[in-house]
């Protein structure tokens, strides 16, 4: 009875191939989801005049389908933080983090927010990794806008190879 079952099957998949596209949800749902990102952008110092160069129309986030900020972390799926975090700082941004919605991911834009850039001092947290999971570090100050775009795409890979939990 199975071999019959299994002969059926391949005369199905012979009839329906090249008509139909089969794939798994959770490799439909990374695809589209890295092309649909919200930003959330934390913007403290210089860095964010880099962070807007990108986001003209010469680097054109447009295209990677980024381009949209968010003006509430609810709405948002990516954080960027950029710049500067001191102390007195930090605990606002592990409330904009919380308040965002699963999926969700974070840049550390530049050298401050990686490790605290030239300011090993007491007032500078030295990593928003120590308050927040961080998916994508963009070195730089302040960073390119060939390597912000990099790091984007860095993130869309993980977004896209993301194993979609069900709840």
């Amino acid at each position: 009875m199975s071999h019959q079952g299994n002969g059926r099957d391949d005369q199905i998949a012979a009839a329906l191939q090249g008509k139909v596209l089969t794939t798994r949800l959770d490799k439909v749902l990374g695809w589209a989801r890295k092309y649909s990102l919200f930003q959330y952008p934390f913007v403290t110092a210089c860095c964010g005049m880099e962070f807007m160069s990108t986001a003209a129309s010469h680097y054109d986030l447009d295209r990677f389908g980024a381009a949209f900020p968010r003006f509430s972390p609810r709405q948002a799926d990516v954080l960027w933080v950029v710049g500067t975090i001191s102390h007195k700082l930090a605990p606002l941004l592990r409330n904009v983090y919380e308040q965002m919605a699963e999926p969700k991911y974070v840049v550390s834009f530049g050298a401050c927010a990686s490790c605290g850039g030239p300011y090993d001092n007491y007032a500078t947290v030295q990593g928003i990794d120590t308050i927040i999971p961080v998916d994508v570090y963009i070195a730089g100050c302040p960073p390119r806008p060939e390597a912000v775009l990099d790091g984007l795409l860095k993130l869309q890979e993980k977004i896209q190879r993301s194993k979609q939990e069900w709840k």
